[in-house]
């Protein structure tokens, strides 16, 4: 094995990790705090991709740079986390929330069917390209490959970005604190005046930007079409559940565990690139059923 090869294998891993990041951690925040696990979550990382690859096409269409592509990415996965996600929580999910657990994975798994179509609907099923963001940052050069500035530099600041501003907000503001006590013990925290449903909804917003912010950045990557939610959400779950439910901080790791995984696999044994990430899921949870980060508690009677 060269070591260009090994490198490429690197830098594509970390590059593929940043982005599921993104995408899992908002996942992982709404299960932790509101116990839900949200099928409906592709979608939103999908609707991120779709609205923000349109306004892109529009800026082109328009002849205005391509660096204003960049605000609009964050502008597009706030529009659909609050519009489509508050919806969610506000209509749906909020009457389901002392319900059974089949019952919440069916009800999401229903609204991810529906967002779907609805996705098919609107842009159709021709794939939508909208490069210009990515040749835009140009190519580096490490040990003598080129690789896009956007996927090995931007993707993981964005990521790292992401994963300690989450942290500094949930420890150092009121908003943050009060998510972190109805997480601890939701009982005890609306005992002490805290507004779960208030908690919840701002919980359920931040989950499915980030999970839009993810789709958004992937635009430019890979070609926007019907299906790209359903690839993702698994790939989610299989970052979460190798994390352990709920673990921010784990869920980086996780992802940047499987995104080498993939790309080992990518390089060394290509027929095994789909198989590697739940590989690693399942070896995980057969030795750490509770993923690697995550905490044995007792459940309440």
């Amino acid at each position: 094995m060269s070591l260009q090869i090994l490198v490429l294998t690197v830098l594509d891993g970390i590059a593929y990790g940043s982005l599921v990041f993104l995408v899992a951690v908002g996942l992982t925040l709404v299960f932790g705090v509101m116990r839900i696990l949200n099928v409906a979550h592709g979608s939103f990382y999908a609707l991120g991709a779709y609205a923000a690859a349109s306004l892109g096409l529009v800026l082109s269409a328009w002849g205005i740079s391509a660096w204003f592509a960049y605000p609009l990415f964050i502008v597009a996965a706030v529009a659909v986390g609050v519009s489509v996600g508050g919806l969610m929580e506000r209509f749906i999910l909020r009457r389901i929330y002392v319900r059974e657990e089949y019952l919440q994975l069916l009800v999401t798994f229903a609204i991810f069917m529906i967002l779907d179509n609805v996705q098919r609907l609107v842009w159709g099923v021709q794939p939508y390209f909208y490069t210009e963001p990515l040749s835009l940052m140009g190519n580096v050069t490490i040990v003598g490959i080129p690789y896009t500035a956007y996927q090995i530099i931007f993707l993981p600041l964005v990521a790292l970005f992401i994963l300690f501003g989450l942290r500094w907000f949930l420890r150092k503001t009121l908003a943050g604190s009060l998510i972190v006590a109805v997480t601890e013990d939701r009982e005890a925290a609306t005992a002490i005046g805290i507004n779960a449903r208030k908690v919840f909804f701002l919980t359920f917003i931040i989950g499915t930007t980030l999970a839009s912010l993810g789709g958004a950045l992937d635009s430019p990557t890979t070609s926007v079409l019907p299906g790209m939610g359903a690839d993702m959400i698994v790939l989610s779950f299989a970052v979460a559940a190798t994390a352990g439910l709920g673990q921010i901080g784990g869920a980086a790791i996780a992802a940047l565990l499987i995104g080498l995984g993939r790309s080992s696999a990518v390089f060394f044994m290509p027929e095994l690139e789909v198989v590697v990430p739940y590989l690693i899921m399942v070896i995980v949870l057969l030795f750490r059923p509770e993923g690697l980060f995550g905490k044995t508690t007792a459940r309440k009677i």
